[in-house]
């Protein structure tokens, strides 16, 4: 029989081992940090889902404010013509989202809470069919349309033919056109009384000549000395006509 020795606590030798996994943790955190780049290369920060984003605050909008055009005509008034023909549309065809326009109208308010209007009660009803189209069609590009057709035969306004062609023209219903202008109404002699007014509290207004320009009188030239043939025509004259005047009393 074999002899039986006492146990031995014979435990491994665990360093070794220990030792062997401290080398590796190194190698592994390299590792990581390598992967880890080469991930942060093919996803850049901005593939990164919004919602890891802190929302930015909205910008404030800027109140667009319009520049105030206004315009004070007469609607029988070939100047009228030639300022919406040359200065009015082309400044609305380039600007119209950036001003406020506005078209006012020349006359002289009179005791009786009525208008007077240069070219005669034809002219304050062009006028009144004007604002009535502004007043039916804000849109400056139907009411200045309507205004500026009507205004190229100026002298025919408020002839019922004109009036119906430039509405047809402009897409502007002619009965609430009539309706507005009616001479019976308050509403287009009101927005005529106010638009005169207007006109004339912001100093637009007229001078008139009670004479014709040709009529007026003129500064006198000063005198030349006359000179020795002047003279010498002037006694001719003076004495053929002295014996014409003899000759004829005798």
């Amino acid at each position: 029989m074999d002899e039986k020795h006492p146990y031995a606590n014979n435990t491994p030798n665990m360093s070794g081992r220990l030792a062997r996994k401290k080398s590796l943790w190194p190698v592994g955190l390299m590792a990581l940090l390598f992967t880890y780049s080469a991930w942060s290369f093919v996803h850049p920060a901005s593939a990164v889902p919004r919602s890891q984003f802190v929302p930015q605050e909205a910008p404030v909008a800027v109140e667009n404010k319009l520049v105030p055009l206004e315009a004070h005509i007469m609607s029988k008034c070939p100047d009228a013509r030639d300022c919406l023909r040359d200065l009015v549309l082309p400044t609305m065809m380039k600007a119209q989202d950036k001003v406020n326009f506005t078209l006012s109208y020349i006359g002289t308010p009179t005791e009786n809470d009525g208008i007077d209007c240069k070219h005669g009660p034809s002219e304050c009803m062009g006028n009144i069919i004007e604002l009535c189209a502004i007043h039916l069609y804000p849109d400056p590009k139907i009411n200045l349309g309507f205004t500026m057709c009507l205004t190229r035969e100026y002298q025919a306004i408020p002839e019922r033919t004109l009036v119906e062609d430039c509405a047809l023209e402009h897409a502007i219903d002619i009965k609430a056109l009539n309706d507005c202008a009616t001479p019976e109404g308050e509403l287009g002699i009101g927005m005529l009384r106010d638009s005169v007014r207007r006109s004339k509290d912001v100093s637009c207004h007229l001078i008139y000549h009670t004479n014709h320009p040709a009529d007026l009188p003129r500064p006198a030239s000063p005198r030349a000395a006359p000179s020795a043939s002047t003279r010498k025509s002037t006694a001719s004259a003076t004495a053929g006509s002295g014996r014409t005047a003899r000759t004829a009393r005798g």
